[in-house]
Formats: structure tokens, sequence, C-alpha cells
């Protein structure tokens, strides 16, 4: 199949994605070509239409090869394996993650002028480009979008190579190409007319897909939050502010404080991921940056438990001061060593958590506290992280608290098989919605 242009490729995209129509989607292009296909989507689908601006962190020595990507809001995604092999540092990370930011935010100012980004937060979401190469800015682009809170992502495009789904499978929920020829060079071979889109065609077509995008976002508004509060929050522990997010529901049951791994922020699409899934069963989240960008810069912080500790308890009390009544119980979510810091928290004296769940974590690293721990503890490990498994079960026989080890059989240590992220999240409401429904007394 070859296409006369991009909107008439969008057109017959639009086609097959049809029985999106009724599932209240939101179409994301990417800039600058995904775009005009991305709109003939959203017309069809009576869908709004956005970009979704993100940047690729290349390698400094390799910029093709990326250790992660940036998008809008803070947005921060970083493949701790890769920092790690490349030997990259924190700082070299920080100069590449600057200079993109500065350009990420230049075009967001430019294809976006004065209207908000819309919101995606629980929405199923159509990212769409004019073709996929190699795939690493759609896998960006999935990343982002899951951190910024989207449900269900699906990744549509006209053309493709072979195996094209492979390369994103675990960022992305479903994928959709018209054609996926053999032998593919590029892109622009399937295409009649694939002349470059200019940053002025981009700013049309978000301006008259569907009105224009500023109506869209206005409607979002009102119905796309959920309902209670959900916002950024800026909390002052004196000495440091620290930025967090959080999603308190109508009539909260309880409330997940999050504790990130290391290399990870309050943005962690795998986090998110869990905490909308709490969020629907009526729990509320706190997701926050243990450290600040200068205290991240010595990587010995990232691995300071008793500091990360301290940050979690202070926190917690932190959260308690901002309700009028009794303050809901509180659970603990802690990944990598953020569990560490979870399970040490828990131990403090006068500091009382009605559970903690581990993903991942590293309960080794706080074993001269685990004996300490009383709330009801379950331990995630993936059935393919044998290293992890092994450290879990060591420090499980220093617990004296309820306590469960799960494993999640084919799952690695991120959890990035498709469901493995799922069957966590299942795990961890489960368990959350069994202790801190059990009495209404305060905990904070």
């Amino acid at each position: 199949m070859r296409f006369a242009d991009r909107a008439e490729a969008g057109r017959r995209l639009a086609q097959r994605l049809a029985y999106l129509k009724d599932q209240d989607p939101v179409v994301l292009g990417l800039p600058r070509g995904g775009v005009p296909v991305a709109r003939q989507v959203a017309d069809s689908l009576g869908a709004p239409l956005d970009v979704i601006v993100v940047r690729k962190l290349g390698i400094p020595f390799q910029p093709e090869l990326a250790m992660g990507a940036i998008g809008e809001d803070g947005v921060r995604v970083i493949n701790e394996g890769v920092v790690v092999m490349a030997g990259v540092s924190l700082e070299e990370l920080s100069i590449v993650e600057r200079r993109e930011r500065s350009e990420l935010e230049r075009r967001a100012r430019c294809f976006r002028g004065d209207r908000p980004r819309l919101s995606v937060w629980g929405r199923t979401v159509i990212i769409v480009d004019d073709g996929i190469a190699t795939g690493s800015t759609a896998r960006a682009a999935c990343q982002v979008a899951r951190a910024h809170g989207a449900r269900r992502i699906v990744v549509a495009v006209p053309v493709a190579p072979p195996g094209w789904t492979s390369r994103i499978a675990r960022d992305a929920d479903e994928f959709v190409a018209l054609e996926t020829p053999e032998p593919f060079y590029a892109v622009g071979q399937f295409y009649a007319e694939f002349s470059a889109t200019t940053d002025e065609e981009v700013t049309a077509c978000l301006s008259r897909a569907n009105g224009s995008v500023a109506t869209a976002s206005a409607e979002l508004t009102v119905t796309d939050d959920p309902p209670g509060r959900d916002q950024e929050v800026l909390i002052d522990l004196g000495p440091v502010r620290l930025s967090g997010h959080l999603t308190m529901p109508e009539d909260p049951i309880g409330v997940v404080v999050f504790a990130h791994g290391s290399g990870s922020s309050r943005h962690s699409p795998r986090n998110r991921l869990v905490a909308a899934a709490l969020n629907r069963a009526r729990l509320g989240t706190l997701l926050f940056d243990l450290l600040t960008r200068d205290e991240e810069r010595d990587r010995s912080n990232v691995f300071d438990i008793p500091l990360l500790a301290g940050r979690l308890v202070a926190v917690t009390r932190w959260l308690g001061e901002q309700f009028e009544g009794p303050a809901p119980r509180v659970g603990y979510f802690g990944a990598s060593t953020g569990a560490a810091a979870a399970l040490w928290a828990a131990a403090e004296a006068g500091h009382h958590v009605a559970a903690v769940v581990s993903r991942g974590g590293r309960p080794d690293l706080a074993q001269s506290r685990l004996g300490a721990v009383v709330a009801p503890t379950l331990l995630i490990v993936g059935g393919n992280d044998d290293e992890v498994i092994d450290l879990n079960r060591r420090a499980q026989a220093h617990l004296r608290c309820d306590n469960r080890l799960v494993i999640v059989e084919g799952a690695t240590h991120l959890f990035e098989e498709p469901g493995a992220l799922e069957t966590v999240a299942q795990l961890a409401r489960d368990w959350f919605v069994g202790y801190l429904i059990e009495t209404t007394e305060p905990s904070v």
C-alpha cells in the first residue's frame, strides 16, 4: 500500500480505529509528521487532539541510544540499566536533560501556544505517528503518557516494519498498523508526497481539529479528573521542599504513600500505573520525590536508607496535617530501595502504618529494623529475578509481622512483561484494601 499523503493515511487509519469511538479517547500526535495523520483520526472519532511532546535523552557519546525520555510537566523516565552500563554520571545526565528540556519547552510553546495541555488521566490514549522506523520515539511517548495517568495506550500508525510491536510491547497496551511491508527501509518510501511538516502546519491542525483544542480541554476539566483531589503539591519539610502528586478520591478508605526506587521519581510510570489501580479502589495516593535535584547529584544519597526513611516519616506527618478531620489510615508502597525505606520508616517508634507492599524491593537494606515492623507486609518479586527472590526470602525470615511473599511467574525485576505490572497492582490493591478498611482510627 502506498499513501498519497499523510491526510489520506490518517483517513484510512481512522477507519481501522472506529471501534474506539465509544471509549472516550484522546488522540495525541507525535510532531511534526504524526500530527496531520492524528488530526484525521481525531476528526473521525470526534475525539480531542493534542500533541505529545517528548524528547529522547541520548547517551552523550552515542546520542542514538536512549537512556531515558522526558515529557511535559516534569515527566522524566530514566532507564537506569542503560545509564549504569554506559557509565553516565549524574552530572552528564543532568546536562543532557537540561538541553533537551529547553528544546521540549520551546516546541510545546510553538505548537500549543497558550492552550493548556489536554489531561489524559484515566483515559484511553491513541498515540499516532506517520510511521514507525526504530520505535524509540513511540516508546518515549508511551512512557510519558503513562506517567501522565493514561489508563490504556494504543499506538496507531499507517505503516511500520515487520515485528514492530516487539520493540514497544512493554510500553503500550494495543498496536495498530495498516501495513507492515517488507522490505522496509524508511517511512517515506510508502508515501507519494512526504514533504516535511512545518511548525505552522502542526499549529493549524491543532487549532482546527474539533473546533479547537482549547474547547476540548475546557470540557475535559469538568469530567476528566477523578472526584476529590488530584493535584501537584509542594511538601515543605523545613530544610527541604519536595515535589509530589496527591490524588484523593471522594470518601477514601485510606491513602498509600509511594517510595520510589533509585534513579526514579514521582513520575515513575510503573508506580503511576499501580496508583491508578488503587485510586479506582477508593484509595488515595501520594507520590513524591524522596530527594531534591541537588541531593540526587550525590549518588550516595540514593542508597542512604535512614535518610530516605526519615523523609518518608516526615512526609507522612505532613500528609496527616492536610485533613480537617481524622486522617485516613496510611499504607506504604515501596519499589527497589524505596521498599527498604518504607520498611525502615514503618519500624519507627510511634509511627503507625497500616500496611506495607514491596515491589521488586530490597528489604535486606533495612534488615536491622525488620524485626520492629508491625505493619502487615506483602513482598512481591518477579519469578525471573533470582537474586532479589533470595534477598526477599532472607529478609522475610526477620519479619515478625503478618507477611507474605508472592512471586509473579515469568516477570523480571521491573515487571515489564505483558500483564506483570497489572498483577502487581491487583495484589497491592487487595492487600491495602484488606488492611486499611479494618478500622477507622486515625493513623497520622
